[in-house]
């Protein structure tokens, strides 16, 4: 049984994610490689929420215009990271 840690991100939006995750290679992979090629930010929050979080947090962030700001989702992902105990380095 994996360990899960909740938290909410400043914005309001609410999500569990695996303990597992802070140990995953791949993921410290990715995010050394997000400052270069930030393409692989859905990736990223893929890999830390799944797809039925990912889709909450999407409509969570998306603005009148029916789009999801890359800027909002970015800071989502870094509040995830604070609000789990885990320091992402600022880009």
């Amino acid at each position: 049984e994996c360990a899960m840690i909740k938290g909410k991100t400043e914005s309001g939006f609410e999500f569990t994610i695996s303990e597992d995750i802070k140990n995953d290679y791949e993921l410290v992979e990715n995010l050394g490689e997000l400052e270069d090629n930030p393409l692989i930010l859905g990736r990223i929050v893929n890999q830390i929420l799944g797809k039925e979080q990912t889709k909450r947090l999407k409509d969570h962030i998306r603005n009148e215009k029916g789009m999801v700001p890359t800027d909002k989702m970015t800071k989502e992902v870094r509040d995830i990271f604070s609000a789990s105990g885990e320091e992402i380095k600022n880009s």
